[in-house]
């Protein structure tokens, strides 16, 4: 890590690097109560990747909007930086919280921190975590046919190595 993820300008090789926490003030700034931000990063070289999102998704315009916004913040002579503003695609894993709200009735697959893979219907999401509802075909005693059995999997979000929406073509 170094001082730039703390939200301090550094000087690299003559030129100012730019704060994460700068960038992500004037992102908010753009953002209505339905968007959020899912992950700023600033590399030694001032590339900067925001990735924002919304409950109802994201417009290119939007994404446009912000970036000009940020961009018209910052004096080109001082800090040469490139930017580059989107929304996180379909198969990149849930950073935020909200991520998982935004999903929260539909199917999306975790990996727990056991290595196992599940997937399932997101059902709730709180402040402390998730809870996935699985079925599956599963052999019952008494039952000559295997017999769809439905389960509910809590997890905290320290328990879940990664989630990510299913995408489904049906």
């Amino acid at each position: 890590m170094f001082l730039g993820d703390l939200g301090f300008p550094i000087l690299l090789a003559g030129k100012l690097m730019i704060a994460k926490a700068d960038i992500e003030k004037l992102v908010k700034e753009k953002l209505d109560d339905e968007m959020f931000v899912v992950d700023i990063s600033v590399s030694k070289n001032n590339v900067i990747h925001v990735y924002v999102d919304g409950f109802d998704g994201m417009s290119i315009e939007k994404c446009i909007e912000i970036s000009r916004h940020v961009e018209h913040s910052f004096d080109r002579d001082e800090e040469d930086f490139e930017l580059e503003v989107s929304s996180p695609g379909l198969t990149e894993g849930f950073k935020v919280r909200e991520q998982y709200i935004k999903y929260t009735g539909r199917q999306i697959e975790v990996l727990n921190e056991d290595g196992e893979k599940l997937e399932g219907t997101l059902k709730t999401v709180d402040d402390d975590g998730i809870v996935l509802e699985t079925s599956k075909r599963e052999k019952v005693e008494g039952h000559k046919k295997k017999q769809l059995v439905v389960r509910d999997h809590k997890f905290k979000y320290n328990e879940i190595k990664s989630a990510k929406a299913v995408i489904s073509f049906k």
